[in-house]
């Protein structure tokens, strides 16, 4: 008979007991008795009565599944139940937050204050031996006494860990996909049906069931030459005529964590520019089955230029061998960006450069600047996978300027310039076996519905 899978419940109480433990190591080795974590608070804008979009704290929703709660305040001090200082505002011009419920309530002891500064008596006496961790504006008390002070040791060890993600945060992870998954399947629909931009990006918004504000991050929902500008947010009102290609980066939430997910599709299935789009997307598969323990994602990296320099040569785009491609820097001219970056409460998860859980720093690769993690993966990190080739006219008048024009068929770049470029993102988790693909899962399962 098989093993019944682990509650929610249960996975949320061995994951409060690792976030316990690391933070009890992280303030020995700081020689501070407690942890102390605003929520964030909210920023008006100046001349104004309007706040910006709020977004919480990611040390303070590692612990609780509370993304929308700020002036709150959690206390962790090793040996004791943490302590959650709720605020629960009297307000008839907001939504107040809810009563505390939840499978993590019976973890804490927990305060309701009405006012943020009601706050400060519920925290511990002694402001100096508090490591508190937030943003600047995160502050209580005469003078700022407790104001974010994000002691170093604590920080590079908290952030060191975070990389390795526990049970339950998998399994917000895969959640995340999965609507996250949905929602690309509608915004694809609306692409097929002749939707602008602005209209994808809604149509995707209404599958996530999340406004732009409770999404991970803006998407990225690009037409034509548009999929070339790496982070394009401009959502054009109207569409192309005609319309030759779409390029989707677009993510979801749930409980905090993120997902970071990635398509591009030609309008045209039987185009050269389709078969350009498998061949990519062929190349990203088998990146992706190289994240294994052990493995260094530098290396991985640079093994994505050589690979994609190859798709490129295939196309006719690149007259020289990868090889030759990545060294003289003609790859990173398609190809700018970096393989990927660490994800999880975070899209650009903390601690990529990460040397060890006391701090250091390891480098990236020289001539690939924006590489976001250049850390040997280890079973329980999660990254994204994301090669992409583009037709970025300013890199290409570098390259050519560098000497390197010989190199490229220019007649053949501009065939594919109406296209913009192509980019296919999965979110990976690395195991002690086979990765597990937790975009690709979701879809798999969108697809049986």
């Amino acid at each position: 008979m098989s093993t019944p899978a682990p509650s929610a419940a249960s996975l949320y109480a061995d994951h409060l007991a690792m976030l316990q433990a690391r933070a009890a190591t992280a303030l020995e080795r700081a020689g501070l008795e407690h942890l102390v974590i605003p929520s964030g608070t909210l920023h008006y804008q100046v001349f104004d009565d309007r706040d910006y979009p709020y977004a919480v704290n990611p040390q303070f929703k590692a612990w609780l599944p509370l993304t929308r709660n700020p002036g709150s305040w959690l206390i962790v001090t090793p040996g004791a139940r943490p302590k959650l200082v709720y605020l629960q505002p009297r307000d008839y011009w907001h939504v107040v937050p809810e009563a505390p419920s939840g499978d993590w309530v019976e973890h804490f002891d927990i305060v309701v204050i009405r006012k943020p500064e009601d706050a400060q008596q519920h925290l511990p006496k002694n402001a100096a031996r508090c490591a508190i961790l937030g943003e600047p504006q995160s502050a209580l008390g005469h003078y700022g006494a407790y104001k974010p002070n994000n002691p170093q040791a604590v920080v590079d060890h908290l952030d060191y860990h975070r990389a390795f993600k526990t049970p339950y945060e998998l399994s917000m992870l895969r959640e995340a996909s999965r609507r996250a998954v949905r929602a690309h399947a509608a915004a694809e629909r609306a692409f097929r049906a002749g939707a602008s931009e602005f209209g994808i990006h809604l149509a995707y918004c209404q599958a996530a069931g999340q406004d732009a504000n409770e999404l991970p991050y803006g998407n990225i929902v690009a037409l034509n030459e548009h999929a070339a500008v790496l982070h394009y947010t401009e959502l054009g009102r109207l569409p192309p005529d005609p319309v030759h290609s779409f390029l989707i980066d677009a993510g979801a939430s749930h409980a905090g964590y993120a997902a970071d997910i990635t398509r591009t599709y030609a309008s045209d299935t039987g185009s050269e520019f389709q078969a350009m789009i498998e061949a990519v997307d062929a190349a990203q598969q088998a990146m992706v089955a190289q994240v294994r323990s052990g493995a260094d994602y530098k290396q991985l990296h640079l093994d994505a230029h050589l690979a994609l320099a190859g798709v490129l040569r295939d196309f006719g785009l690149i007259k020289v061998s990868p090889e030759a491609a990545l060294a003289t820097g003609v790859s990173a001219a398609f190809f700018p960006h970096g393989l990927g970056h660490g994800i999880g409460l975070q899209v650009h998860d903390v601690a990529g450069f990460a040397a060890s859980e006391t701090g250091g720093v390891i480098a990236k690769p020289a001539g690939h600047p924006f590489l976001r993690l250049t850390r040997v993966l280890e079973p329980g990190m999660v990254v994204t996978i994301e090669p992409g080739i583009y037709v970025i006219d300013m890199l290409l008048e570098d390259l050519k300027a560098a000497g390197h024009g010989d190199s490229i068929d220019q007649a053949r770049i501009d065939a594919f310039r109406p296209y913009g470029g192509i980019r296919i993102e999965d979110d990976v988790v690395c195991t002690d076996d086979a990765p597990e693909n937790l975009t690709r899962d979701a879809w798999a399962a969108e697809n049986t519905i």
